[in-house]
């Protein structure tokens, strides 16, 4: 229950029952429903109830569909006052919000946003499994680490070393050996010590290996596809939320522009900024970058053949650049792929000059020794796909519970 008022005779509860967004006003008369306009009268805002009745035929609340109560009964009461407003009527700090979302979830704002996460990955899951991929769950608990260094979170695991998965990366592509065409939906796990606005520590993704590629175009275009059909899919899906979030979402320019990375730091150039050859792109390039690429009318564009050494081991390179891109999505890079390297010896080169040991990487190797098909894939962001889709400033509003070097709870 989320408010009440009384007039006259008359008790008025406002509610959200069950997922809806749709809000019902519970009308509960004392000439009508004696027992159930006595409950109402002292029922506490914040209390769980039942309401047992009929929907009348004209409704006259502007607020929200009535529904004439005949029974009304308190299941669960609330045994301190609400730390938050859910009328919304006052501010509420963003860390008090992210401390009380489970509250909030009781508004029609927060829920039209979780509502199209689970849009997205249930529009993604169905458009992957079209196209014929598989979907897997591979380890987050790893021998070892996707792209090595700081990054990873380190755990005892009886008597040994055991890491948090920076990425399904090794293990998605050892199946390139018998599955050709898997997806993961998947959460990551990066130790760094940020504070910005676009980094969590705890992230989601949509992962997707294919094998018997010819180039890494062939995984950009599954990559277009699926996340304009995602745009597509929540802005058809999705228009009571959207409208309820006061959002636009303005359909993708297709085919994206596709800029290398030179002519990337030609452009940067160009705005005033410079930066080193062999340098990967910061936030400020990153975002300066989105501003010259709406001009030309791309909210999505990507960037290819990166530098090798800016790149993880795992991506084949090619006369000192790789074959790597990320897309980046109104100034805000929200995946990363390329075709991968399979030659098991090229590999082992690769691993050696990242100042890796191949043997800490043997269990991943050894796929690479029987038949390994060209392949290469990417990744997703959830939480920043869902931030440039919807307008939204901070990545932490985008996950139910974020965990950023700050927040280990709730």
């Amino acid at each position: 229950m989320n408010s009440k008022r009384e007039l006259g005779g008359i008790v008025f509860i406002e509610i959200l029952p069950e997922n809806s967004l749709g809000l019902v006003t519970v009308v509960v008369k004392k000439k009508e429903s004696p027992q159930a306009w006595e409950v109402a009268k002292g029922v506490k805002l914040g209390s769980a109830i039942l309401v047992e009745g009929t929907y009348p035929p004209i409704s006259l609340s502007k607020r929200g569909r009535e529904f004439k109560a005949d029974k009304l009964e308190v299941i669960s009461t609330p045994r301190a006052p609400l730390p938050v407003d859910l009328t919304l009527k006052t501010g509420i700090h963003f860390d008090t919000r992210l401390r009380y979302r489970y509250l909030l979830l009781r508004t029609k704002e927060e829920r039209a946003l979780f509502k199209i996460r689970a849009n997205v990955l249930k529009i993604a899951r169905e458009f992957l499994e079209k196209k014929g991929f598989l979907e897997v769950n591979t380890p987050k608990i790893c021998g070892a680490g996707a792209e090595g260094g700081a990054t990873v979170f380190e755990l005892e695991y009886f008597g040994r070393t055991a890491y948090l998965a920076q990425s399904p990366q090794l293990y998605k592509q050892m199946l390139m050996t018998g599955l050709t065409k898997v997806y993961e939906i998947t959460p990551y796990f990066r130790a760094e010590k940020h504070h910005t606005t676009r980094h969590l520590n705890e992230s989601w993704a949509i992962d997707l290996e294919m094998g018997f590629i010819k180039g890494m175009e062939d995984v950009m275009e599954v990559l277009e596809e699926l996340v304009c059909h995602i745009i597509e899919g929540v802005r058809k899906e999705c228009e009571e939320e959207i409208e309820i979030l006061g959002v636009e979402i303005d359909s993708p320019r297709r085919p994206f522009a596709r800029l290398k990375y030179d002519k990337v730091l030609e452009i940067l150039n160009e705005e005033g900024i410079h930066i080193e050859w062999g340098e990967d792109l910061g936030d400020a390039e990153e975002r300066a970058l989105g501003k010259v690429m709406k001009n030309e009318g791309y909210n999505l564009y990507f960037i290819t053949h990166y530098p090798w050494k800016t790149k993880p081991f795992y991506i084949m390179k090619e006369d000192g650049l790789s074959r790597s891109f990320d897309l980046d999505y109104k100034g805000l890079e929200i995946s990363s792929g390329g075709q991968r390297e399979h030659r098991y010896e090229e590999l082992i080169k690769n691993i050696r000059e990242k100042g890796l040991n191949p043997k800490d990487f043997e269990f991943y190797l050894e796929a690479f020794k029987y038949g390994m098909p060209p392949h290469g894939g990417w990744a997703v962001g959830v939480e920043r796909l869902l931030m440039k889709m919807l307008n939204i400033d901070n990545i932490r509003e985008t996950i139910l519970f974020p965990r950023d070097i700050q927040r280990l709870i709730p």
